[in-house]
């Protein structure tokens, strides 16, 4: 199979603008994203997908890939398929790589990648929630999936609700997961989902991944050890950077 990673990357953010040029250790926040991917064995070709000169002559000027985008696209999965388009190459699987990930294992996306198959559609991955604090807060998204590892439902609220228990015994009774948000998509599949209409799940949890369920997508759910911090704030960056020293 050939694989491509895919960095989709855009300049504005509103609680941080231009996060992907913040300095991180000495290095750009998105250069260590790429060379972080870059390490994991697998990917056939890296490649930024942004909307921004800056960041797009960044990219070249430490020798990595980027392709220019438009700046009119609602989530990182429409980037891809545009920068795929671009590129003009075949490819069976492309993995979505989250450009605010600076510490992310290369590790990881080989996990991702090792689990493919030609009847994949998409794929993710899960990590088991042990702390309490993380299965009531909105912004850590939690997943069920049935017995053949694909997703029934991702909801920013815990899920499953459990009838006669008090929420603070719910995490020592059942095993809740969190969506840890690295995709691959099939190609074709890629192609299917971006032309789709936002749905009324996804509008009402803010989840893209949603509208992919509601049209009978499969999206295969792997369980994964590993887990990197998404910085959308420059107070996350700080902390991240805390932890990482």
């Amino acid at each position: 199979m050939k694989i491509i990673g895919i960095i989709p990357v855009r300049f504005e953010s509103t609680r941080f603008p231009g996060k992907a040029l913040a300095d991180v250790n000495g290095k750009s926040m998105v250069q260590r994203v790429y060379e972080q991917a870059s390490g994991a064995s697998g990917l056939d070709q890296v490649i930024v997908a942004t909307d921004h000169h800056k960041i797009f002559e960044h990219i070249r000027d430490f020798g990595g890939e980027a392709c220019m985008t438009g700046n009119h696209h609602p989530s990182g999965t429409d980037r891809c398929r545009e920068a795929l388009e671009k590129l003009g190459q075949h490819y069976d699987f492309i993995v979505n790589i989250q450009g605010d990930e600076p510490f992310i294992d290369p590790g990881q996306i080989e996990e991702l990648i090792q689990g493919l198959n030609p009847s994949t559609q998409i794929a993710t991955q899960a990590r088991l929630i042990e702390d309490p604090d993380k299965l009531t807060d909105p912004n850590c998204v939690k997943v069920i999936f049935n017995k053949q590892g694909n997703a029934v439902y991702f909801s920013r609220s815990p899920v499953p609700h459990l009838r006669n228990l008090s929420k603070d015994q719910w995490i020592r009774h059942f095993h809740f997961y969190q969506h840890i948000g690295l995709y691959a998509y099939r190609a074709d599949i890629l192609k299917e989902v971006t032309g789709l209409p936002v749905s009324p799940l996804e509008k009402a949890e803010g989840l893209e991944q949603l509208r992919w369920l509601e049209n009978s997508f499969t999206i295969e759910v792997l369980l994964t050890r590993y887990y990197a911090d998404g910085i959308d704030t420059p107070e996350d960056l700080a902390k991240t950077l805390a932890e990482h020293t």
